[in-house]
């Protein structure tokens, strides 16, 4: 048996659906295990692109079973709508299954989303208001509706009731807003129920039979490491952890399940939502990098915020995923630049530091310190191996290489799926 995650190492779209997209031709079994529709995955194949936000980036591949895991939270609205999609362009999906044990977002939680998020003004945190935080909190103060509850619709019925009435007076009392009405999300969910049940498993207990004979599964995570809500620039966080650590959780299987993490970082730095940034660029080189890379989100088409490569961020993801391969991404947009700078530490009141302190108000006082390396302004869309990549460019990926301790096992030279080099067969 072999266990896979790909996670992201700095503050999400580094490019991993494409890279999940590449690595489910090979295994047997591809399983998302958090988040929710607040994640958007982009991938590229023959020049169509096709954008996920729930399921899982390996449902393009016909041969791996896919997997909605238990600590993934489900909007059945927008699930089933992107299933309509890929149906309509010919994609048939009977090897999606979702986890009884994930939790179901509910209308409420979209609309306290968006009601709480108004609130803060200024000091708002960025959420994509998808109820993605709402049904979390419910998780863990124990008054979720799960998608198992479904099975049984009288049970969810009774569940549904006590929940809307603690719901519709925080909406009505707090906000002076309009309340839901019960008989009306029972006939909605009646309807979710008939899609979605035969597609319901004990997720955990078959990935665990899938593991003991012998099988592949790549398990994948949305957002990344900057935005995990234990160790990411809190409270600009999300609200699960999309590290390795969460696959243990979010799945239900133990460390030795996990042989290879594989942490994927793009060429450059992006951001989307608030929070601090210490290498954005407020320039027309934040600009560039904007426009050469199509630096919008999936989910939201919000621009994305741009700047320089940070190793500092780098290594924390390194140290608190304990990757064993990397993946880089996007090198072909910087082919434009004479020069490009590379942060390797920081400077916080006057001192230098090369870790990332943990409060806010701390990391709005960090400055970049920057190497320079030699740009290369040559198109390497097209490179098949390294040795095809120019001098400089083959310098960048050893210089990312030496920073971060962790050998690049492919690099993304385009977005479709076969613009890669591959350095290394994990199969």
């Amino acid at each position: 048996m072999a266990g896979y995650v790909v996670v992201g190492t700095q503050w999400g779209d580094e490019g991993k659906g494409k890279i999940v997209d590449v690595l489910a031709k090979d295994v047997d079994m591809v399983v998302r295990f958090q988040g929710g529709n607040n994640a958007g995955h982009t991938v590229v194949v023959n020049g169509e692109k096709t954008i996920l936000h729930l399921l899982p980036s390996g449902i393009l591949s016909p041969n791996a079973l896919c997997v909605i895991g238990p600590g993934v939270v489900v909007d059945p609205a927008v699930l089933i709508s992107e299933m309509e999609v890929l149906k309509s362009h010919g994609l048939k999906l009977d090897h999606l299954r979702i986890s009884d044990r994930a939790h179901l977002i509910m209308p409420y939680h979209i609309k306290i989303d968006a009601l709480q998020e108004g609130r803060l003004a200024q000091n708002k945190i960025g959420t994509t208001k998808r109820g993605i935080g709402p049904c979390y909190a419910d998780k863990y103060t124990r008054i979720g509706l799960r998608v198992g509850d479904l099975k049984d619709f009288e049970y969810f019925k009774m569940r549904l009731k006590n929940v809307l009435a603690i719901k519709n007076e925080i909406i009505t009392k707090v906000y002076d807003e309009k309340p839901f009405d019960y008989d009306e999300l029972v006939e909605t969910f009646r309807t979710y129920k008939k899609i979605l049940e035969p597609m319901i498993i004990d997720a955990s207990y078959d990935i665990d039979k899938a593991l003991k004979e012998g099988k592949n599964i790549l398990f994948e995570g949305a957002q990344a490491n900057m935005l995990d809500i234990n160790y990411g620039s809190y409270p600009y966080v999300t609200s699960s952890s999309p590290t390795s650590a969460g696959v243990l959780t979010g799945v239900g299987v133990g460390p030795k399940a996990l042989d290879h993490v594989i942490g994927v970082v793009k060429a450059y730095s992006t951001r989307v939502g608030e929070g601090p940034f210490t290498t954005e660029l407020l320039d027309e080189n934040g600009e560039r990098l904007r426009t050469w890379g199509n630096e919008y989100g999936a989910t939201t088409g919000r621009p994305r915020r741009c700047g320089w490569l940070d190793l500092v961020v780098l290594k924390q993801a390194v140290r608190i995923n304990g990757l064993t391969d990397l993946v880089l991404t996007k090198l072909d947009v910087l082919s434009r630049l004479d020069e490009i700078p590379v942060c390797v530490s920081y400077c916080l009141d006057g001192k230098e530091i090369d870790y990332l302190p943990s409060t806010t108000a701390e990391c709005e006082r960090l400055e970049a310190n920057y190497v320079m390396l030699k740009g290369w302004k040559k198109d390497i869309s097209k490179a098949q191996s390294l040795n095809d990549l120019p001098k400089e460019a083959q310098d960048y990926i050893h210089f990312i290489e030496k920073e971060s301790g962790v050998k690049i096992a492919l690099i993304s030279v385009g977005p479709d799926r076969n613009d890669n080099i591959i350095t290394k067969n994990f199969f």
